[in-house]
């Protein structure tokens, strides 16, 4: 039967999300059961593509992305697909009507890490991260608001905000795995042979200034989604204040970690300021 066959491609999702990520896995638990496991679904998807780019160095990753791609184009067109993941994101794509645009977007900014490296403008890094993590929240955003166009047009532009904060303390968590493994520098005008404590606070400006705007579209989000989009924003908020705490040339020479007890403290207050109203 069909539905049993939906049933183990939604469960991948979920395992996919749970493996590769626990501290998404762990916000994503805290939305209501109505909306989870369209999350996972989303996440699956994006977290299959990334890795194909990122970490499938033995094998023809072109070749790789190139079928995925046509998979995809296949599943949102027959709404069914073999692949569990791409049946299952489909099955969320058409469900809450999720622009076609969005997944096109997102999957132009993996097919660049195929072979670009150096994003040399800020035109460049604003449209990879568009592609990359906005069109992400987005797509999140249709399912927090259950496909609502008034609700997710009012709150679009503060998910795109939250999304490129997201990505881009991802980006300086990360400088040493991407630039050192994978020979990726995405910020733009910033020598990261020699990251330099006024570079690093630069960069970190940027991403308050995005926190700021993405919290106030927490504020407006349905009960559903509400504590675990606030979970998700204040594990982050912590990464960030990690970041600025560590030396611009530790940053560069190691990745940056919360620990799973730390987690647990953030889980802790943070059901605190929801349920005091005090986000």
């Amino acid at each position: 039967m069909k539905s049993l066959f939906d049933t183990v491609s939604y469960n991948c999702s979920k395992n996919i999300t749970k493996t590769y990520s626990t501290s998404f896995s762990l916000a994503t638990n805290l939305l209501y059961k109505s909306i989870r496991n369209d999350i996972y679904n989303i996440y699956g998807f994006v977290r299959l593509a990334d890795e194909i780019v990122d970490s499938f160095h033995d094998y023809n990753k072109e070749v790789l992305f190139n079928r995925f791609s046509e998979d995809l184009e296949l599943a949102l067109k027959d709404k069914i697909s073999l692949n569990p993941i791409l049946n299952s994101f489909q099955y969320t794509f058409h469900k809450y009507n999720i622009d076609k645009k969005l997944v096109d977007a997102f999957m132009h900014s993996m097919r660049l890490d195929l072979h670009k490296t150096t994003y040399l403008t800020n035109e460049e890094y604003k449209n990879y991260i568009y592609g990359s993590a906005d069109v992400v929240g987005l797509m999140c955003l249709r399912v927090f608001v259950k496909g609502d166009n008034d609700k997710y047009n009012d709150l679009k532009d503060t998910a795109m905000a939250l999304g490129s904060a997201f990505q881009k303390v991802n980006f300086l968590r990360d400088l040493k795995a991407d630039f050192d493994g994978l020979n990726r520098s995405y910020f733009p005008n910033v020598d990261l042979n020699n990251l330099d404590e006024t570079s690093k606070q630069y960069i970190i400006n940027d991403i308050v200034s995005d926190f700021e705007k993405g919290l106030s579209g927490i504020k407006k989000l349905p009960i559903e989604a509400k504590f675990g989009v606030f979970m998700a924003y204040r594990y982050y908020k912590q990464l960030l204040k990690k970041l600025k705490k560590t030396p611009a040339l530790q940053i560069r020479n190691a990745r940056i970690r919360v620990s799973n007890p730390k987690k647990v403290e953030l889980l802790m207050r943070s059901y605190v300021k929801y349920q005091l109203n005090l986000m």
